[in-house]
């Protein structure tokens, strides 16, 4: 199946959630408007808190298990062949404690891997309905882990409603 309806409106929806949405007028979809996305988000934590586990997953396993999904879909995008046996989920989700280096350098990988990630959903391509799925399925994906992270931590969260009420009130104001 053709994909190609899909190419504007997936990069757009996953740069909002891992870049952030504009802080102006123009209009968002996912996040409240000025909220700095999942990258800014992580980029204000430190990795003790990142490492803290609040009796669940830290902060940086849910980034490990993002880095490692992504990691998987841009190598499937660059052609190599997906198998179960090659997959191993539960090996994202084993770093819950980082030093500061390892979270500098853990997030610098998501950072990259997003960044590619977004390149790919940006480029119109034939996919299967499995790969589809894939392809819209990141954006639920990310959302879900950059929402517990923030569950987590209340330093990654980001505008509220009530800021964004604000802010627009200020631009009419202004306009």
């Amino acid at each position: 199946m053709s994909a190609h309806f899909l190419t504007p409106l997936l990069p757009m929806l996953m740069r909002e959630l891992v870049l952030g949405s504009p802080d102006s007028s123009e209009r968002t979809y996912i996040l409240n408007r000025g909220d700095a996305g999942l990258l800014a988000s992580l980029d204000r934590l430190s990795a003790s808190t990142a490492s803290h586990t609040h009796g669940g997953s830290s902060i940086a396993a849910h980034v490990d298990h993002l880095r490692y999904a992504l990691s998987l879909l841009n190598a499937w995008a660059a052609g190599v062949t997906l198998s179960s046996r090659t997959i191993d989920w539960t090996q994202s989700w084993t770093r819950n404690v980082v030093s500061e280096e390892e979270w500098r350098a853990l997030r610098d990988s998501l950072r990259q891997e997003a960044t590619t990630w977004i390149e790919v959903l940006g480029t119109p391509r034939d996919v299967n309905e499995v790969q589809a799925g894939w392809m819209t399925g990141t954006i639920a994906h990310v959302a879900y882990h950059l929402g517990a992270i923030r569950q987590i931590d209340r330093a990654s969260r980001g505008p509220t409603a009530e800021d964004e009420a604000r802010a627009e009130a200020a631009l009419r104001r202004d306009t």
